[in-house]
């Protein structure tokens, strides 16, 4: 199947039924999910948030997300439709259709969305997924992004104000934000983006709070969460190392035992 050119808006089919998944993610433009079959579980440092079939959600962008896969009780497929809003289409549609951003607004990771008729009308049109993403159709894709975002702005229309901000986050209380994102297995260059820094600048205010470097203070901050996790609540090393932050099993157990002394399975 031909695919869609990059820059043009994005409709994303997700479905898959041989096993579950984990993972987390950095949700760099505006996106309008349906949960159409089997759960996802999210949570955005903070909060934790459950859709089933049916559900709807909104991400806002600039986030950074851990989720939870799960395929349906019977073992069918797991299937999520997802309408993305890149920063050049909702440029674009601010001019067409007069909508500005004109208030500060709440920065939350994800909004629920209350399924109505209009949403239900709109993704049974696009039921023939796989003819819409065909290379010729570009114009059909970018009228059905459009109308995802009339319907969205009508039935949630506080969310205009998030949609058409186009600033690039603001500076950000660097030490909030790190004790509650240290988990996010990301770089450098994103946590400073995400506060509002230059790499340079992140590191010299980090240094400033936190009085050592940000890659040993995250190490060592994952390592304290997971032995909490391990020793307090009974949970496996294999099941934490990715939920505090660490890549593998491998480097998790190293750098584990460096720390305590001993193998996290022997906590």
């Amino acid at each position: 199947m031909a695919i869609i050119p990059a820059h043009l808006p994005k409709i994303l089919y997700s479905c898959y039924h041989t096993f579950s998944r984990s993972g987390e993610q950095f949700v760099p433009e505006h996106i309008l999910s349906f949960q159409i079959a089997g759960s996802l579980v999210v949570q955005d440092g903070t909060q934790e948030f459950k859709f089933q079939e049916g559900d709807i959600r909104f991400h806002q962008r600039n986030h950074l997300l851990k989720f939870n896969k799960q395929l349906p009780a019977d073992g069918s497929e797991f299937k999520s439709l997802s309408v993305f809003f890149d920063q050049e289409m909702l440029r674009s549609f601010s001019k067409e259709y007069g909508y500005k951003s004109v208030k500060t607004h709440r920065n939350q990771a994800i909004t629920t969305i209350a399924p109505m008729p209009l949403y239900q009308s709109f993704l049974q049109s696009l039921y023939p997924y796989d003819q819409i993403m065909q290379q010729g159709n570009e114009d059909l894709l970018i009228l059905k992004v459009k109308e995802a975002l009339l319907i969205l702005l009508k039935t949630k229309p506080e969310l205009k104000d998030i949609l058409f901000d186009f600033a690039e986050p603001g500076k950000a209380d660097l030490e909030a934000f790190m004790i509650k994102n240290f988990k996010f297995n990301v770089s450098l260059q994103r946590f400073a983006y995400l506060t509002g820094r230059s790499l340079a600048t992140f590191k010299r205010d980090f240094e400033k709070i936190f009085h050592t470097a940000p890659s040993r203070w995250l190490q060592q901050q994952r390592l304290k969460e997971a032995y909490h996790l391990i020793k307090e609540k009974g949970r496996r090393p294999s099941d934490v190392y990715l939920e505090v932050g660490f890549e593998d099993l491998s480097h998790f157990s190293f750098a584990f035992k460096k720390a305590y002394g001993t193998n996290p399975s022997m906590v």
